[in-house]
C-alpha cells in the first residue's frame, strides 16, 4: 500500500509541475496569438489602403505575403494551444487511472478492517484480550493498540472520502480540458481555410504581376536611381562627418555613442503599426525571376501619414528631397547615423537636437497607395541590419 501512495504522490506531483510549465506556454502560446490578432489587423489595414489604390501592385503583394506569414503564425499558435490541452487530458487521465487503482486498493483494505471489527467487536472478546495481558504495561499497550485501530479504520475511511473528491475533481478538469480543445479544433479549421484562401490569393496576385515584367523592370529602375541618389547623399555626409570628428574632440561622440551601443535590441521602431517588406542584404525580387536587390537597411510598410519617430537622441545632420523617394532626415548619435527616407512632410531642421520618440515627419505615399519609410543604421561607413537593433522586428 505504501509503495502504491508513494507511486500516485509521484506521479501528482510530477503531473503538478508539467502542468505548471504547461500553463506558463499556454499563456506564451495565447500572448503570441493575441499579438498575431493584432499583426493581421494591421496588415489588413495596409492591404486596404494598397489594394484602394490600384489593384495588383507590388505594394499589395508585399502586405499579402505578410498577411500569409502571420495567418500561419496564428495557425501555429493555436496547434500549440491544441497539443498542450492532449497533453494536459492526457495527464489527467493517468491520474485518474492511478486513483482509481488505489481507490480500489483502500476499499479492499477498510473491508478488511470492517470484518477484523466486526469479528472483535464482541465485548466479551475485548475485555478477554485485554484482561489476558501478563502484566500492566503489556495491558495499556494493548488498549493502546486497540485505539489505534480504530483511528487507522477512521484515517483508512477519511482517505477514501479524499482519493474520491480528488478523482472527481481530474474528471470534471478533463471535461473543461475537452471543451476547450473542440472550441480550439474549430477555431483551427475556420484559420486554416482562411489561410488557404489567402494563399489563392497570393498565388493569383504573383501570376498577374509576371503579366505586367515591363511596368515592373521601369519601377525597378527608377527606384534603383531613387535609391543610389540617396546612398550618395548618406556617403557624402559620412565623409564630411568623419573629417569633423578629426578636427574636434571625441569626448561627447564616445560618450553617446556607447549609450547607443547599449540600447541595441532595444530600440523602438520609427513608427507605431507595419512590418519589414524588405529586409536588409540582398534580395530576391519577388515577382522577377533572377532580378536581386541590394539594402542597406530595411523597409518598413506601414499606414498611410503614419508619424515617423527617432529611435533615439541626437543630432539631426541633414534633411533633403530625392526624386523618387520623397524627403530624408539623417541624424547623427556620436559615431552613430540614422536614416529615415521616404517622408512626404519634415517636422525638424538641419542642426537641430532631437529627443528619443520624437516626430520627425511623416511616411510618403505612393500612387499605388504604398506608404513605406526606408530606415537605415550606419556605423561610420558600415551599413548595420537594423533587425538586430530594433525590439521586436
Amino acid at each position: 500500500m505504501n509503495a502504491g501512495r508513494s507511486a500516485l504522490l509521484l506521479l501528482i506531483f510530477g503531473c503538478l509541475s508539467f502542468a505548471a510549465l504547461a500553463q506558463k506556454t499556454k499563456a506564451q502560446l495565447q500572448k503570441e496569438k493575441q499579438q498575431n490578432l493584432e499583426k493581421i489587423k494591421e496588415v489588413e489595414k495596409i492591404i486596404e489602403e494598397t489594394s484602394t489604390q490600384k489593384k495588383n501592385s507590388l505594394g499589395e503583394l508585399t502586405a499579402l505575403n505578410q498577411r500569409v506569414n502571420e495567418q500561419e503564425k496564428l495557425v501555429s499558435s493555436i496547434k500549440g494551444e491544441v497539443g498542450l490541452l492532449d497533453n494536459e487530458i492526457s495527464d489527467n487521465n493517468d491520474i485518474i487511472l492511478v486513483l482509481e487503482e488505489d481507490l480500489d486498493e483502500l476499499k479492499k483494505e477498510y473491508g478488511s478492517m470492517l470484518f477484523a471489527a466486526q469479528k472483535a467487536n464482541n465485548s466479551t472478546t475485548r475485555l478477554t484480550f485485554l484482561f489476558s495481558a501478563k502484566s500492566f504495561d503489556q495491558l495499556v499497550m494493548r488498549l493502546r493498540y486497540m485505539n489505534q485501530y480504530a483511528d487507522t479504520r477512521k484515517l483508512q475511511a477519511d482517505q477514501i472520502t479524499k482519493v474520491q473528491e480528488e478523482l472527481s475533481g481530474h474528471v470534471k478538469e478533463i471535461r473543461v480540458r475537452r471543451e476547450e480543445k473542440a472550441k480550439l479544433l474549430n477555431e483551427e479549421l475556420t484559420e486554416n481555410n482562411n489561410l488557404v484562401s489567402l494563399k489563392q490569393k497570393q498565388n493569383s496576385l504573383v501570376k498577374t504581376l509576371e503579366k505586367e515584367e515591363k511596368k515592373l523592370r521601369k519601377d525597378l529602375e527608377q527606384t534603383k536611381q531613387a535609391v543610389a541618389r540617396l546612398d550618395k547623399l548618406i556617403e557624402d555626409l559620412i565623409k564630411e562627418e568623419m573629417e569633423r570628428a578629426a578636427r574636434s574632440k571625441k569626448g561627447e561622440s564616445v560618450v553617446l555613442s556607447n549609450s547607443f551601443e547599449e540600447n541595441r535590441n532595444k530600440f523602438v521602431w520609427p513608427v507605431s503599426s507595419g512590418f519589414v517588406s524588405q529586409k536588409f542584404g540582398r534580395q530576391n525580387h519577388p515577382v522577377l525571376k533572377g532580378i536581386v536587390t541590394q539594402n542597406n537597411g530595411v523597409n518598413i510598410q506601414t499606414t498611410e501619414n503614419e508619424k515617423v519617430k527617432t529611435i533615439f537622441e541626437g543630432e539631426v545632420r541633414r534633411v533633403a528631397f530625392i526624386q523618387g523617394l520623397g524627403s530624408t532626415v539623417i541624424i547623427k548619435h556620436g559615431e552613430y547615423l540614422t536614416v529615415y527616407a521616404g517622408l512626404k512632410e519634415v517636422f525638424v531642421r538641419s542642426g537641430q537636437r532631437v529627443t528619443t520618440n520624437q516626430e520627425i515627419g511623416k511616411v510618403f505615399s505612393n500612387n499605388e497607395g504604398v506608404s513605406e519609410l526606408r530606415f537605415q543604421i550606419f556605423k561610420n561607413t558600415t551599413a548595420l541590419d537594423p533587425q538586430s537593433w530594433l525590439k521586436n522586428m
